[in-house]
């Protein structure tokens, strides 16, 4: 792994991970060097990362970035979905191991082909990240729902509906098992209501909740206990659990998805915007270039498919018998499928869809692209910046 001791000839780099370490002695920070060394050597990426450490009076800070080489190879202008088709020779993972080993190096590459940097205090902190994700990745494939707006229902087992504070857990049942219970029918042979939003949120806490039972196992004590009492959700969840990294004025580039992102794909069209459960769709990144389908697990998105999808919502909008806004969903596939054979036409589709979306409540000529992505906190006991609020 090429190391630069000289920081302060180069250019430092915003992006990639950045690895804080207070002071310490030269001995220390040699063996900091050979941890991340091993680190990177154990995903076979030895020769394909730069790490520059920028040393101050009270700390240093070890830069990690793809080399020059590796970057225009496999992330060209940051584009991670084609990361695992441009590594060669491309091998199918045979064991689980193998596979799990395969999606911790796609999510390594991806946080380190990053235009903006993403914070750790140590490797571990990093490891850790990098398992809640992979956690996150396994369920969202898994996870198979019924789309509903207007109902939801859980798995009486594990759970129980109170109106003020949500679906609460069961007193003594483990909130992995009831979390797993609800999002994935080879648990249960049944398919519960969900509307995206919330089965985002049950794929999260479930990433985070495995990590914290690892690595940090007083806050797992804590989020088994709070969601006894009550659920943590919506706008609540986003502050407590997550990162949103990118913005509005700084766009993340359209092709940059880690895997265990959570994003949004807007629904550009007003009139079918205005149906519940499609304002937009909320979905897990899974790496390989898909996106999380909870509708239909056996035909996840990539993302030119989302955003033809997105974009033939306005062709499925009819008014019921009520005078209500409705959506033909049988309409809408009908418009993919023509779209997705037609060249001129899906080069139209596309070239409005993969725009960056308009701000909130303008409806002009932006696409369906998000400028920001959300992934969890730290969870790492010597790293979380996790905290649960106070509850009456």
């Amino acid at each position: 792994m090429p190391l630069q001791p000289d920081a302060h000839s180069l250019i430092r780099r915003a992006g990639g991970i950045q690895l804080q370490y207070g002071a310490a002695s030269q001995e220390g920070l040699s063996a900091v060097r050979s941890a991340i060394s091993t680190l990177f050597a154990s995903l076979e990426l030895q020769d394909a990362v730069m790490v520059t450490p920028v040393q101050t009076v009270h700390s240093t800070c070890f830069q990690c970035h793809l080399s020059d080489a590796a970057a225009m190879s496999w992330t060209p202008g940051h584009d991670t979905l084609d990361i695992l088709h441009r590594w060669k020779p491309l091998q199918e993972a045979e064991t689980v191991a193998a596979e799990q080993k395969a999606l911790d190096r796609e999510i390594m590459v991806a946080l380190l082909a990053s235009p903006t940097a993403f914070h750790f205090s140590d490797l571990e902190a990093l490891a850790s990240s990098i398992r809640v994700r992979r956690f996150m990745v396994e369920a969202a494939r898994k996870t198979a729902l019924a789309f509903n707006t207007a109902a939801a229902e859980r798995p009486e087992t594990f759970w129980r509906y109170e109106p003020e504070r949500g679906f609460v857990l069961q007193h003594g049942q483990s909130l992995i098992c009831a979390l797993i219970s609800a999002t994935q029918p080879e648990a249960t042979g049944k398919h519960y209501d969900f509307s995206c939003y919330r089965a985002t949120e049950y794929v999260i806490l479930l990433g985070i909740a495995q990590e914290a039972q690892i690595s940090n196992p007083p806050l797992f004590n804590a989020l088994q206990q709070r969601n006894e009492v009550h659920a943590i959700r919506s706008g609540l969840f986003h502050e407590v659990f997550l990162v949103e990294y990118g913005s509005m004025d700084n766009p993340l580039p359209s092709h940059y998805y880690v895997p265990g992102d959570r994003l949004w794909f807007r629904n550009p069209d007003e009139r079918s915007s205005d149906i519940t459960g499609y304002e937009g769709s909320w979905v897990i990144y899974m790496g390989g270039g898909l996106f999380s389908n909870f509708w239909q697990q056996d035909k996840h998105y990539t993302l030119v498919k989302k955003c033809v999808e997105i974009f033939h919502w306005r062709d499925g909008v009819y008014v019921d018998g009520h005078g209500q806004l409705q959506m033909d969903e049988k309409r809408v596939d009908a418009f993919v499928a023509q779209t997705l054979n037609d060249p001129v036409a899906l080069a139209h589709v596309l070239d409005r869809m993969t725009r960056m979306r308009d701000p909130q409540g303008v409806y002009a000529q932006g696409g369906c692209i998000d400028t920001t992505r959300e992934h969890p906190k730290q969870v790492h006991a010597s790293s979380c910046d996790l905290v649960l609020p106070p509850w009456p």
